[in-house]
């Protein structure tokens, strides 16, 4: 099962584990609840806190336990050689449900992001969108008060082929979209104005606690969100001086763009690149303005802006949609079998979907922060790759990257 979590692959998570795990960093999933009994979530999930009715360490959805998997899961059995592990797997999730069935709670979700700030999260993770998190609603609000207590807010785009959702697109979110094993853009993933990174998110292994397995597999960039949660938990439990905004400054700098032409950065697919935790974790970047260098909200939101921005007057569903994940997942049938049989049987059981909502806040053409250019196109998880490690052949995943962000 662990061959399936290709994102460990191309991150080269044993090297960046030998940097940092995210020790001392409490990553907050605000979502469907997680369920603290998975096995490999032992130990890994805190007290937290329900705002929609039920357990916060239950999940009836599932998706909020996949989302913390990705960050924070241990693994089980000899050596937690079994199941998933997460990219920071050493840091600890605060479960907050806002989850109402299959809706997000719009009224449920601020109040938790602000129960997680006041709990000590230094990461946010936001697998959702919800029409009404425009600039001046309470969910807007409720981020920026994140932001003004030194936290690091990440959101997914959205999976409807869309413009970026919110609340994504408020000013000084990491806004995430999805690649595939290839590195290349998911197409279902949404873009456009304030695309902050990409990451993997097609085919992703997670925990599952809804499904007989335990496991499934799912495509969305939820997904990409967590990892980009995860590395930023990476960060901030090597880097603790620096701020958030310096955290996002050192995340937006190590990023790298694949063999994929753009015109100017930040790109509408890619945003500054794709997220590199060993690069973020290893570069020489100078911390710079503590605020970092996504634009900010002001510090008085106003309270009267009724209507989102771009593309989002004309909505009419006032629910929050759940989630930013997931156009199909896959059950991973029968433990059991996979041990005798050593394969893994997917079928499919549900989807989730996102439509197209709000535009973002960023704009600017040419160079982004850390002279990040067009024309640097390679990735590596690292700056630099060990001659020992020069792949036989051709590989994606190995190429040498440019010099950035120095």
């Amino acid at each position: 099962m662990r061959d399936k979590q290709w994102a460990l692959r191309v991150y080269d998570a044993e090297r960046v584990w030998a940097t940092s795990q995210g020790q001392g960093v409490t990553v907050a999933v605000v979502d469907s609840g997680v369920d603290a009994n998975h096995p490999d979530l032992a130990g890994q999930v805190l007290p937290g806190k329900s705002f929609s009715g039920g357990d916060p360490h239950q999940d009836d959805d599932g998706h909020g336990t996949e989302m913390a998997s990705l960050i924070a899961g241990r693994g089980h059995g000899a050596d937690n050689s079994s199941g998933v592990m997460g990219l920071a797997p050493k840091s600890k999730i605060l479960p907050v449900r806002a989850d109402e069935g299959k809706d997000m709670d719009p009224a449920a979700w601020p109040a938790g992001v602000r129960y997680a700030v006041d709990r000590g999260a230094k990461v946010i993770n936001l697998s959702f969108n919800d029409d009404n998190a425009y600039p001046g609603s309470r969910g807007a609000k409720a981020i920026k008060y994140a932001q003004d207590h030194d936290v690091v807010v990440v959101s997914g785009a959205g999976n409807d082929g869309g413009t970026v959702n919110y609340p994504a697109a408020l000013p000084g979110v990491v806004a995430v979209t999805a690649v595939d094993e290839s590195l290349t853009f998911w197409d279902e993933s949404n873009s456009g104005k304030g695309v902050t990174l990409a990451a993997p998110g097609v085919r992703i292994l997670a925990a599952e606690p809804n499904l007989a397995s335990g496991y499934g597999v799912a495509d969305g960039t939820s997904h990409a969100t967590a990892y980009v949660s995860a590395i930023a938990a990476l960060v901030r439990s090597k880097y603790p001086d620096l701020t958030a905004g310096q955290v996002i400054n050192r995340l937006i700098k190590s990023a790298s763009f694949l063999e994929n032409k753009v015109s100017e950065v930040p790109d509408r697919q890619y945003g500054y690149g794709i997220a590199r935790p060993g690069s973020a974790l290893t570069m020489d970047i100078p911390k710079g303005p503590k605020e970092g260098p996504l634009p900010q909200a002001p510090s008085s939101t106003s309270t009267n802006s009724g209507k989102a921005s771009e593309g989002n007057g004309s909505s009419t569903n006032n629910q929050a949609k759940k989630k930013s994940s997931s156009s199909g997942i896959l059950a991973i049938a029968g433990i059991a079998a996979v041990v005798v049989i050593g394969g893994i049987v997917f079928a499919v059981i549900r989807s989730r979907r996102n439509r197209s909502n709000g535009g973002g806040p960023y704009g600017g053409q040419g160079a982004g922060p850390g002279g990040i250019s067009p024309q640097n196109t390679n990735y590596a998880p690292y700056p630099t790759a060990p001659p020992s490690q020069a792949p036989q052949h051709p590989n994606p995943y190995a190429q040498r990257p440019p010099t950035q962000g120095q």
